[in-house]
């Protein structure tokens, strides 16, 4: 069972949620796909670490062998080719590394070489495997990351799959939601992370997803986001107050649900109610 956490910003709970979660769960695999900025390693602090770097493909021009003919430059969509000066040109920052250019290429002048862009980290925090993607500094996508780590032999090991994803709903978002059988979107009770929640809410339905919302850091006044919920008949899952504890514990890089009984209860409850929803949903589509 694979659970994405989304959110519409940073800040809003995302990683507190997964981890959690994850955490709370018998066995479980964490996913931290927020490759630029991944920090749930710094919760679970894994054992074992294993290191695989990833690459991507970038053209390499033999420019004895290139006539000009500018089949390549027109071939690209993304404009990641140029022909100045009697000399092909390669932006390696917009490259999408599809191959095309050295396929199209007549005279055989493109090839390719690997580029490494980051890597991937593998490890386990007592009954969770935990994988980290890690983008190296100035990269323009980490897709291939994503990937990556979504093709990883230890997801499907065990019962539950947790995939941190990045904040906001850009192309790294759609890339680690696509195979998830179920979307968690995590609200804050103001008006501005009501405005991020819903590029998420639309993200879900686009993707025909199956979803329901935790509101965090909830108070007694009334909530934007619960309310932008029920105007839309959004399943609220859960609710996690704004407690000064929980903030600690989380500041401090610990896990609530193995610190205190009260939130590993919280979140025990969060998950059941999460695995009934994924449950009744493969029952209407079977």
């Amino acid at each position: 069972m694979k659970i994405a956490v989304l959110s519409g910003k940073g800040g809003t709970g995302k990683t507190l949620v997964s981890v959690n979660l994850a955490a709370a769960s018998n066995e479980s695999v964490y996913v931290d796909c927020d490759v630029e900025e991944p920090n749930g390693h710094l919760f679970f602090k894994p054992q074992g670490i294993k290191n695989e770097k990833v690459s991507v493909k970038m053209p390499v021009v033999d420019e004895n062998l290139c006539n000009g003919c500018r089949k390549c430059v027109n071939f690209c969509k993304f404009n990641a080719l140029a022909y100045i000066n009697k000399k092909l040109i390669v932006f390696e920052e917009i490259c999408h590394s599809c191959g095309g250019c050295s396929i199209i290429c007549p005279e055989k002048a493109i090839t390719e070489r690997d580029k490494n862009i980051g890597e991937v980290q593998t490890g386990t925090s007592d009954n969770v495997t935990v994988l980290t993607g890690i983008l190296n500094t100035g990269e323009a996508s980490g897709i291939p990351i994503i990937k990556k780590l979504l093709d990883s032999d230890e997801i499907g090991k065990k019962e539950y799959t947790f995939i941190d994803c990045p904040p906001g709903s850009a192309c790294i978002v759609m890339e680690s939601i696509k195979d998830a059988d179920y979307c968690i979107l995590v609200a804050e009770p103001t008006l501005f992370g009501v405005h991020n929640f819903n590029m998420v809410y639309e993200l879900v339905k686009l993707f025909n997803k199956p979803f329901g919302a935790v509101l965090n850091k909830c108070i007694d006044v009334d909530n934007p986001a619960e309310k932008f919920c029920t105007d839309r008949n959004i399943k609220i899952l859960g609710k996690i107050p704004f407690d000064n504890e929980l903030g600690k514990i989380n500041s401090d890089a610990l896990i609530s649900v193995r610190e205190n009984e009260k939130y590993k209860k919280l979140f025990s409850t969060l998950l059941q109610t999460v695995v009934k929803e994924v449950e009744n949903e493969t029952t209407i589509n079977s």
